[in-house]
C-alpha cells in the first residue's frame, strides 16, 4: 500500500494541484489541501483500499476540504461566492477537466512574469511534486532562499494573470530534463511525464512532440552513459544498454512531428538526436540540420556541434575552422572540442593546452576525469 501512495503522489500530485488552484485561484491554500488530501489517503486507503479513480478521489477530498475550509473561516470572506458550490462527488471530477486545468497550471508558472529560474521552480514543485528541498539541492541554494523564491513567484502569478506562451513552457520543461540528463534521474523522468500530458493535452503542436522525442530519445541512452561512475562518450557507448522501447516510442513522436509539418528547434534537434542514434550517422544531414538549427536560434552552442559534425563529414581541419571562430571562450566544451580535433591532427602541444583549459572550467566530477585521462593520454 506504501507503495501504492508513493505512485498516486508522484501521478497525480500535479493534477490535483491544478484542479485546485483553477477552482480557488488561489496556490497557497491549494497546496495544503491538495496536502490536507494526501493524508486522508495515507489514512483510509489501507484500511479501505484504493479507491477505483485515484486522481478523481484525490480532487473531490481536496476540494472538499477546501470547501469546508472556507466556510470556517469568515475572515475569507471575499471568497464567500465558493460557499454555494455543492459539496464534490468523484463523478464530478470529468479526466478531462483535470487535463486543462493541468496545462493552464503549467502555462501560468510559465508567466513571462518571471525569471526563467522561478519558471522552473514552480514547474517541479507544483506539476512535478517536488519539496522545496529537493527544488534547493537542484539549484544549489539553501532551502529557505528557495521558499522564498517560490512564495514571490506566486505573488507575482496571483498578480498577473494567465499568459499564452508555448515557447516558455517548452523551453522550461527542457530545462528541467537537462538538470535532471546531468545527474538527477528524477527530474528527467518528471520533465518526460510534463512532455507527455503536454503532448495529450496539445495534440497538433509540432514543437511538443519534438519535445517529448528529444527528450526520450537522449533519455533512452542515460544507462549507456556511464560505467564505474565514469563517462562515456556517445561513439563509445554500448548500444546494448540503450533501451529500446523508448527511442522506438521517440522516433514515433518525432514522426508525428514531422506529419504535423513541423520545422522549429525542438523538431530539428529531436532530428539530430535520431540520426546520432543510428549505428552509421550520417554526418552530412547531421551537419545540415545543425546549420538550419543555428539559423533557427543564433546559437554559438549549436555552431560548435556543427563544427563537430563537419570535422566527422570533412576531417579534423575543417570543423577546426567552424570551432575557432566561435566566442565561447568561458564554454569548456568548446576547449575540449578544441583538444580532440588538435590531437586528430597531431597539434599534441596545442591539444593538452585546450584540455587543460577546458579542466580549469568544468565543473562535473564525471566529465572533469574524462578530460583528466585525456590530458595523460597525451602524455604517454
Amino acid at each position: 500500500m506504501t507503495a501504492i501512495l508513493e505512485q498516486a503522489f508522484r501521478g497525480h500530485w500535479g493534477r490535483v494541484l491544478a484542479a485546485l488552484i483553477g477552482f480557488l485561484g488561489d496556490f497557497d491554500l491549494a497546496e495544503e489541501c491538495a496536502q490536507e488530501a494526501f493524508a486522508i489517503a495515507a489514512a483510509r486507503w489501507p484500511r479501505d483500499g484504493a479507491p477505483a479513480n485515484p486522481a478523481a478521489w484525490l480532487v473531490t477530498t481536496a476540494r472538499n476540504q477546501a470547501i469546508n475550509r472556507i466556510r470556517r473561516d469568515r475572515t475569507l470572506a471575499a471568497k464567500t461566492r465558493l460557499l454555494e458550490v455543492p459539496e464534490a462527488t468523484e463523478e464530478d471530477m470529468e479526466q478531462a477537466t483535470i487535463a486543462d486545468e493541468r496545462l493552464e497550471l503549467l502555462f501560468t508558472c510559465c508567466h513571462p512574469a518571471l525569471a526563467i529560474e522561478a519558471q522552473v521552480a514552480l514547474t517541479l514543485r507544483t506539476l512535478g511534486g517536488l519539496g522545496t528541498g529537493e527544488i534547493a539541492r537542484a539549484f544549489l541554494v539553501p532551502e529557505p532562499t528557495m521558499a522564498q523564491r517560490l512564495v514571490r513567484a506566486k505573488r507575482k502569478i496571483k498578480a498577473a494573470g494567465l499568459p499564452d506562451r508555448l515557447a516558455a513552457v517548452l523551453a522550461v520543461i527542457y530545462l528541467v530534463f537537462n538538470e535532471g540528463y546531468g545527474g538527477r534521474s528524477e527530474l528527467a523522468s518528471e520533465a518526460i511525464r510534463l512532455g507527455r500530458a503536454l503532448a495529450e493535452l496539445m495534440p497538433d503542436e509540432p514543437e511538443v512532440h519534438g519535445l517529448l522525442a528529444l527528450m526520450l530519445m537522449h533519455d533512452a541512452r542515460r544507462e549507456a552513459r556511464f560505467t564505474g561512475g565514469e563517462l562515456v562518450l556517445l561513439a563509445d557507448q554500448d548500444r546494448a544498454r540503450w533501451k529500446q522501447p523508448q527511442l522506438r516510442e521517440g522516433r514515433a513522436a518525432l514522426e508525428r512531428a514531422l506529419a504535423l509539418h513541423g520545422r522549429g528547434p525542438y523538431v530539428v534537434q529531436a532530428a539530430i538526436a535520431s540520426l546520432h542514434a543510428d549505428e552509421a550517422p550520417d554526418w552530412p544531414q547531421i551537419a545540415a540540420l545543425y546549420g538550419e538549427l543555428t539559423r533557427l536560434t543564433g546559437s554559438p552552442v549549436v555552431e560548435l556541434n556543427r563544427g563537430i559534425a563537419v570535422a566527422e563529414q570533412h576531417g579534423a581541419e575543417a570543423g577546426l575552422e567552424i570551432v575557432d571562430r566561435l566566442a565561447l571562450e568561458d564554454f569548456h566544451y568548446l576547449h575540449a572540442t578544441r583538444a580532440e580535433l588538435l590531437r586528430r591532427l597531431g597539434r599534441n602541444t596545442e591539444a593538452a593546452a585546450a584540455y587543460r583549459r577546458a579542466l580549469a572550467l568544468v565543473h562535473d566530477d564525471a566529465e572533469r576525469r574524462l578530460l583528466e585521462r585525456r590530458v595523460a593520454e597525451l602524455s604517454t
